[in-house]
């Protein structure tokens, strides 16, 4: 026997459903952009850290040596009586300290190679300059207007706001006429086991309309009703709440970066300034009018400027990204790579119109 029924009306209810499964692929092909913004974040973040503290160890390298070079000057200025044992023990102290902090630039280097291996796969070899930032807007207003049309993470709760929405029209549903046809089909024999013959054989075939009009569901629909709303109320909270989020990560990356730029010229003018007080120094305690500690001390700022200018690079280059990223903009289109990105809308395509799609890849 065979029986198959065709809905023809059922309040909607398959409609809805359809839109609702649509809403949340929708969805959940936003939260996979904003997965992959994430990763091209991270990616980026992890390659300048490398290029960072690598330059970082190279200047704490070269701090020892020069600072083992005066150590073994300070000691022949003592012993034919120019400096006293105080500028030598100065000398040394300042040393140690850094070989301390080269060995602490060494393990951070580590660090950061290890968070690149994680996300890359493959140890960091010679790395290149990264490119130069993508354009960025002009204004956080312009900023935050692009994130508040493509970013995916307030593109995903609106699609979750349609679904629910969708789930309570479904709900509603529930509550309309049922309409469907129903077909059979149906065929039986019999079989005399005395002379081992077939006997009767009956064959039956028809069709019929069928309709149903809830009448009393114990409350159970209505309360689907309301657990919907609910839905949708919390999901209409969640786009609020992203909306903020979204403008308050624009924010403080744009000014981050703006910060960063700032912070870049105000340190290669420091290094500037300090690289000349710091030959300065030197010729003066040639002279006698200046001490070893003010040579030492001047030496060190020159140093942390450098430093600076490494680290305020690399904190402009991570705040730009991380701007585009709060926007929604963080592609790899963006990004000028020409990497094939994934498309989820052709698997859904090639899904969409199947009969039996449990059936398909």
């Amino acid at each position: 026997q065979l029986r198959a029924t065709l809905p023809v009306y059922t309040g909607g209810q398959i409609n809805a459903g359809i839109r609702q499964a649509r809403a949340g692929v929708e969805a959940a092909n936003e939260q996979l952009s904003s997965a992959e913004q994430d990763l091209f974040l991270q990616t980026v973040t992890a390659y300048v850290d490398v290029l960072r503290d690598r330059e970082t160890v190279r200047i704490r390298r070269n701090n020892v040596g020069v600072l083992e070079e005066q150590v073994r000057a300070a000691k022949d200025r003592f012993e034919v009586g120019e400096i006293t044992r105080t500028d030598v023990s100065l000398s040394e102290a300042r040393l140690e300290g850094a070989k301390a902090n080269f060995a602490g630039a060494e393990a951070q280097l580590e660090a950061s190679i290890a968070a690149y291996v994680f996300l890359i796969g493959d140890v960091p070899g010679d790395l290149a300059l990264p490119p130069p930032v993508p354009a960025l807007p002009t204004s956080i207003e312009q900023a935050v207007e692009i994130a508040l049309e493509q970013s995916p993470d307030i593109n995903a709760a609106r699609f979750a706001e349609r679904a629910a929405s969708e789930a309570i029209n479904r709900a509603y549903g529930q509550l309309k006429p049922q309409v469907s046809i129903v077909g059979t089909a149906s065929a039986q024999e019999t079989f005399n086991y005395e002379d081992f013959q077939a006997g009767t054989r009956d064959t039956s075939v028809g069709a019929f309309a069928r309709a149903s009009i809830p009448l009393f569901e114990g409350g159970l629909i209505q309360s689907q009703v309301r657990s919907a709303k609910l839905e949708r109320s919390r999901a209409q909270s969640q786009i609020d709440a992203a909306e903020r989020q979204v403008r308050a990560q624009v924010a403080q990356a744009y000014y981050r970066y703006q910060a960063a730029l700032k912070a870049i010229e105000a340190s290669v003018r420091q290094e500037e300034a300090a690289e000349l007080a710091y030959e300065g120094a030197k010729e003066e305690l040639a002279v006698g009018i200046r001490t070893t500690l003010a040579v030492l001390d001047q030496e060190q700022e020159l140093f942390e400027a450098r430093l600076n200018v490494v680290r305020a690079e690399r904190d402009a280059y991570v705040a730009g990204h991380q701007l585009l990223r709060a926007m929604g903009a963080l592609s790899l289109e963006r990004l000028s790579i020409s990497a094939e990105p994934y498309d989820p809308a052709a698997y859904g395509e090639s899904v969409d119109n199947k009969l039996l799609p449990l059936f398909g890849r």
